[in-house]
């Protein structure tokens, strides 16, 4: 019995350990401004609009609990009160109300109204790209993307790979644990850097097959199509400036698992100082190169 107690406690206290390094990672996640999903349900995200995709979700939630709440309850209520064992007798008279059926019709066609007009104007906000302040053309290639600077950006475009560390580790027989590896699947070479309080809007399109971009803080996923070019829009709340990761999550081919996206969000300030920092280094890149000195020419009779 002793042992069993104590075996009993020492479970409790793993379970209690595990429960507080979770909520402990989770704080830490939100406070470091990575990403603010825990694993058990959506992202919170640090967007207006995923934040009203959140709401809707929570609300849509607890109308289905209140649902199952009635309609269980009450079948649980009926096979209680009138089990056969208290001499109930099953009434075979009634097989049809017309009251009853017009009831059961009216409240899911009111509760789905409830539903779809949030819903609706979530779709057509997310649709809306007017107003932006910054677009990027982003091309997506097996397996990496294009970012193509558009508006203050011209000119800065850039690839971006899987890290060489999450690629190395992936390599069959690589003798590396993935666990040690640094956000694992999850980095790139060149993150997207775009600033926060900014409307950017993302053109997707695809160089080969079907790809998807989607950063689940940022409640954005759109397909990239070849020949077709797709939407976007995100707008990071001021004070949410950060490192947030998503994947694309479309069947790309094989190795379609190790085309991540990172999105590098920093203050107005601070994008402005990159733009800077780009732009220079593109100028120096296109700058001819000094001609090296002509070789000294002997005059006649020396």
């Amino acid at each position: 019995m002793n042992s069993l107690c104590k075996s009993l406690s020492s479970m409790q206290a793993g379970a209690i350990r595990q429960v507080a390094l979770g909520i402990g990672s989770f704080l830490l996640a939100t406070g470091a401004g990575a990403n603010t999903s825990n694993g058990i349900n959506l992202p919170v995200g640090v967007t207006e609009f995923s934040r009203e995709i959140y709401d809707l979700h929570m609300e849509v939630f607890w109308i289905c609990v209140g649902i199952a709440v009635v309609v269980f309850g009450a079948m649980i209520f009926s096979l209680v009160k009138f089990r056969r064992s208290q001499g109930a007798v099953a009434d075979t008279q009634m097989v049809h109300s017309t009251k009853v059926e017009i009831i059961w019709t009216i409240i899911p066609v009111i509760i789905l109204v409830v539903m779809a007009i949030p819903a609706a104007e979530a779709i057509l906000k997310i649709e809306d790209t007017r107003n932006s302040e910054l677009s990027i053309r982003v091309t997506g290639y097996q397996w990496k993307w294009q970012y193509q600077y558009m508006d203050a950006g011209e000119g800065i475009e850039f690839f971006s790979t899987l890290a060489e560390s999450s690629n190395f580790a992936r390599q069959l027989k690589s003798g590396i644990d993935p666990n040690t590896v640094r956000n694992y699947l999850l980095e790139v070479d060149h993150p997207l850097v775009v600033p926060s309080g900014t409307k950017v809007r993302l053109l997707l399109t695809s160089q080969d097959v079907i790809h998807a971009w989607w950063v689940p803080d940022f409640g954005a996923k759109r397909t990239a199509i070849p020949g077709f070019v797709n939407e976007l829009w995100f707008k990071v709340i001021p004070g949410k400036e950060g490192i947030y990761r998503g994947q694309c999550v479309a069947l790309c081919g094989r190795d379609h698992g190790f085309m991540p996206v990172v999105v590098d969000v920093r203050t107005p300030e601070e994008f402005k100082k990159w733009l800077g920092e780009q732009k220079a280094a593109l100028k120096q890149a296109a700058a001819p190169t000094a001609e090296p000195p002509k070789s000294a020419q002997l005059l006649p009779g020396t």
